[in-house]
């Protein structure tokens, strides 16, 4: 990982792909799964399952928001109920049990929705006993991959492996102890903003989501 002064850009979210497979390609021989966050983490990961010829698919998270402050997240919400709670945040917003669950079954409705969106009528890609790579387009705070990994973990993964493009040092150490391996191309000290790293960072639809998640053909199947 790359720690230095300078600020590495990617093109777009397929440049960031390719960057990161090339990184990755040592993994091609474990028949891994790669999955990714969704929206724009998805794009990344497609570029990713291409090039190991690996299987695609989604892990779809969500933030809790702070009641008062939904912007603030105070923990993230998964598939199989996962549930990441950022109890600093939530101790400082003031957010009480009844308060912190109400968030918690709202957004677990919007995952299983989201989940059903994305995968249409397809079962989700089986984890158990794999290498999992998790990719996103770059992370800031990392709740949400958190929850990602956690989830991986629940689906049976044999390996967890977080795969990103950019990401704050203090952030990947603290995703250290949930992943057993991870690889960044850059953690730049002064992180601002994921999207500062990218020349294009237009927003990924839906659309575009769920149309890189149709069959993929690969050695090792879907």
């Amino acid at each position: 990982m790359s720690h230095n002064g300078r600020v590495r850009e990617f093109r777009d979210r397929r440049d960031a792909g390719e960057q990161l497979a090339a990184r990755l390609a040592s993994y091609a021989s474990e028949s891994p799964v790669v999955v990714g966050l969704p929206r724009g983490g998805v794009v990344v990961a497609a570029v990713v399952a291409d090039a190991l010829g690996a299987p695609l698919d989604v892990i779809v998270v969500r933030k809790l928001g702070v009641p008062s402050q939904p912007e603030l997240g105070m923990g993230a919400v998964g598939e199989d109920e996962v549930i990441v709670r950022t109890e600093a945040v939530i101790q400082a917003a003031g957010v009480s049990p009844d308060q912190f669950e109400a968030v918690v079954a709202r957004e677990r409705d919007e995952v299983m929705r989201r989940a059903e969106q994305f995968r249409g009528d397809r079962p989700p890609v089986s984890l158990a006993g794999r290498t999992v790579i998790v990719v996103d387009d770059g992370i800031a705070t990392g709740g949400t991959a958190r929850a990602a990994l956690e989830v991986a973990r629940a689906h049976g993964a044999r390996r967890v492996v977080l795969a990103v493009p950019v990401a704050p040092p203090d952030t990947l150490h603290e995703l250290a102890s949930v992943a057993d391996e991870m690889v960044c191309l850059d953690a730049p000290r002064w992180f601002q903003a994921v999207g500062f790293h990218y020349t294009d960072f237009t927003q990924t639809s839906d659309a575009d989501v769920i149309e890189l998640l149709q069959y993929r053909p690969g050695p090792h199947g879907n």
